[in-house]
C-alpha cells in the first residue's frame, strides 16, 4: 500500500482516475436533474412554466446522453458489459479504501532538499 502520498511516483494514473470520477459524478448529477425536472413538470399547472421545464428536461436528457457516450468511448463506463463494469467498480472501491486508509497528516512532512531556496528569496527577503 502507498505509505507516502507526497511522493510523485504515487500519482501515476491519477489524472485519468480523477477524470473518470468527475465524469461519473457529472453523469449522476445530470440524471438527478432529469429526475427532478420530471417531478417538477408533473407538479406545475402553469403552461409557461411547463414549457420552460419541458425545454430544460430535453436539454438535461441530451446532456446525460452526451456524458454517457463520452464515458463509453473512453471506456470509463460499460452499461452493456456488466462483467467489465463490475471489474471497474471493484477497482474503484479498492482505490477508495486505499485512500481512506492513507495517513493524510503524517508527523513528518519535511521535504527539505527538494527546493534550493524559499519562493521569495530572489527578491531579497521573506515577505510571504
Amino acid at each position: 500500500m502507498n505509505t507516502d502520498y507526497l511522493d510523485p511516483i504515487n500519482s501515476l494514473n491519477m489524472p485519468e482516475m480523477a477524470d473518470m470520477t468527475f465524469a461519473m459524478d457529472f453523469l449522476i448529477r445530470a440524471k438527478e436533474g432529469v429526475r427532478n425536472l420530471s417531478i417538477a413538470l408533473t407538479e406545475t399547472a402553469s403552461p409557461d412554466v411547463r414549457t420552460l421545464l419541458r425545454n430544460h428536461l430535453m436539454q438535461g436528457i441530451a446532456l446525460h446522453q452526451e456524458i454517457t457516450e463520452l464515458m463509453i468511448r473512453k471506456k470509463w463506463f460499460h452499461p452493456y458489459e456488466l462483467n467489465e463494469q463490475y471489474q471497474l467498480d471493484q477497482l474503484s472501491a479498492k482505490n477508495t479504501v486505499m485512500i481512506g486508509q492513507m495517513n493524510l497528516f503524517p508527523g513528518d512532512t519535511s521535504r527539505k532538499g527538494m527546493f534550493d531556496r524559499t519562493p521569495d528569496e530572489h527578491i531579497g527577503g521573506h515577505y510571504a
